[in-house]
């Protein structure tokens, strides 16, 4: 069962169905009534996890719980099995997901009678294994946490010392400030989660391998840790830094870096550059005998990047994965301007010759005859059968045919879409399962929030959400990922120095769309935050219907087109 990422429920004599899902260092529980309706009286699920070798099972946490006779609150996070989930799905980080072998999940339906007393039904339990590695050996999809505006966030660190000791106010100051919150360590490779992990796992990799070449192209490059193990590869790296805007002005965390990498590398190893508009690559590449790695994704080497924002990174393995990566690192070295870029092999689609995978890669700036975008977007619009997922950062300040496309999906009845985007620094658009765009704000910038929240840090200036992903038909032999550092508008496509990947492998689609769920339902609950506080409720669990008028809390899952579909689709 060990290679599994998808594990269903065997008990007969549940009267639920339970599909897990293996995500990277997360799990997403999947569950649905087996014979019609639940009863009335149905009032959500318990879940509770052990860890492999583990003596005992731990309840998942439920920060909304039923009304007391005194209609208060409860401020604490409670046990599900007190406080169920009432929903069909949810996505758990183990806070050890990273252990060798199986964690067993143990699902419970929870009724509640008229007294108000609790009681539970038949159990699933289900064994996964949620090790780090997508695939050992081959290629790792890995994520940042990007929760600082989060309930756990407050409840871990903010609550011991402000944010301010964790991060610096500005990214000029990168690379010369010092965290001095209590809880520095455990924080930051909270907030990093495993994509810093990963990626500083190369850079050491590479500097042990005291053979190995390192090509590293950079948009951001202000944090701290990178930049150290950067110098430490003395004259055996080259690497290419954005040099547009802001990174270029005197003092910015880019320019620090090239006068540090300069001094290490030597000045003919460190170039500037721009392309037509950005070099907006974050991609690190290692070929030594011992070491052939490259890293890829929307992740950049910034504190913003590493801890702040919701981002992905790629760790492609082996010598064929790596061959791409170095040619168009090459590429770019010796084509200052974005037409003569567009002129090298780089820009068309490379199989990465992975064992197993179907996976390809190709990198910008493309010219008009050779450009990827209206592909993506017919991909989109013409082939998509089931369902849509998208995180992209950007894409209501870039109107497009990409754009175009997911509205056009959207209308689509037969298919479930949810999305994620920013609209604005500081505001993010969620596309709910209803069709429905729904406007997200920091909770933050209210001080009045629903009981039990606390208020959250908003970590800064920026945008948060900067992922740049498409997962189509996950549950589906045709399931594919687009992702990278490509915006999926005209600039990504036709200015900036960019890479795109094409994945058509249920695995990885199952991974994305695990990150993707966690993101929207984190947001989607902002929403339910904001529409609580203008009616003036309390976000709390429903009890079973008592008066005629009323209704349980799963009908809207059986009478809602777009709801039936998310109950039916991951269960």
């Amino acid at each position: 069962m060990g290679d599994e990422f998808q594990v269903n429920g065997q008990n007969s004599a549940a009267l639920f169905t339970l599909k897990l899902h293996r995500g990277d260092g997360m799990a997403l529980v999947a569950m649905n009534w087996k014979n019609g309706k639940p009863p009335e009286n149905f009032v959500g699920f318990a879940i509770e996890y052990r860890e492999p070798s583990g003596d005992r099972f731990f309840a998942l946490k439920n920060r909304l719980g039923f009304p007391s006779a005194g209609s208060g609150v409860d401020p604490n996070r409670l046990s599900t099995l007190r406080s169920p989930i009432q929903k069909f799905r949810w996505v758990h980080f183990p806070r050890n997901a990273n252990l060798p072998g199986e964690f067993t999940y143990r699902v419970t339906p929870v009724f509640m009678n008229d007294q108000d007393e609790l009681s539970y039904g038949e159990a699933q339990e289900v064994k996964i294994e949620l090790r780090r590695e997508t695939y050992p050996g081959q290629l790792n999809v890995t994520y940042t946490r990007g929760f600082v505006s989060s309930q756990a966030f407050v409840d871990r660190y903010e609550s011991v010392a402000p944010i301010s000791k964790l991060l610096p106010a500005k990214a000029n100051d990168g690379l010369k400030f010092v965290p001095t919150h209590p809880k520095a360590k455990e924080a930051l490779a909270w907030m990093g989660f495993e994509a810093r992990e990963a990626i500083l796992d190369v850079l050491d990799k590479a500097v042990a391998d005291t053979k190995a070449q390192v090509r590293v192209v950079a948009y951001d490059l202000s944090e701290p840790g990178v930049v150290s193990r950067l110098e430490k590869l003395g004259s055996r790296l080259k690497i290419i830094i954005d040099d547009e805007g802001d990174h270029g002005e005197p003092g910015s965390g880019e320019n620090q870096a090239e006068k540090r990498l300069s001094a290490s590398a030597g000045k003919q190893n460190v170039k500037r550059q721009h392309m037509g508009n950005l070099q907006h690559n974050k991609t690190i590449v290692v070929d030594g005998p011992k070491v052939q790695l490259a890293v890829c994704g929307s992740t950049n080497f910034s504190w913003r990047g590493f801890f702040v924002q919701a981002n992905n990174a790629v760790v492609l393995q082996g010598k064929s994965a790596v061959k791409p990566f170095l040619a168009a690192f090459e590429n770019y070295w010796n084509n200052d301007d974005a037409a003569g870029f567009a002129e090298t092999a780089s820009v068309s689609w490379t199989d990465l010759a992975l064992n197993g995978i179907n996976a390809k890669v190709a990198f910008s700036p493309h010219s008009k005859l050779n450009a990827l975008l209206q592909s993506v977007a017919d991909d989109i619009e013409q082939r998509t059968t089931s369902c849509l997922f998208y995180s992209l950062a950007f894409l209501y300040q870039t109107p497009g045919v990409i754009r175009n496309a997911i509205a056009k999906v959207t209308k689509e009845k037969k298919l479930f879409v949810y999305g994620i985007s920013d609209k604005r620094v500081g505001g993010i658009v969620l596309q709910k399962p209803d069709g429905n765009l729904a406007p997200v704000f920091p909770v933050a910038l209210s001080k009045n929030l629903p009981e039990p929240f606390k208020l959250e840090p908003t970590g800064g200036g920026g945008i948060r959400m900067h992922h740049k992903f498409l997962v189509i038909d996950f549950d589906k032999p045709t399931a594919r990922v687009y992702l990278g550092s490509y915006n999926f508008s005209v600039p990504a496509d036709t200015k900036n120095g960019e890479n795109l990947l094409l994945i058509r492998d249920r695995r990885i689609a199952v991974s994305y769309l695990i990150e993707a769920l966690s993101i929207f339902d984190h947001y989607h609950f902002r929403v339910a935050q904001q529409e609580a506080k203008k009616a003036k409720k309390k976000l709390q669990l429903a009890k079973p219907p008592r008066k005629p008028a009323e209704k349980a809390w799963w009908a809207e899952y059986y009478t809602d087109g777009r709801k039936i579909r998310d109950r039916e689709l991951f269960a």
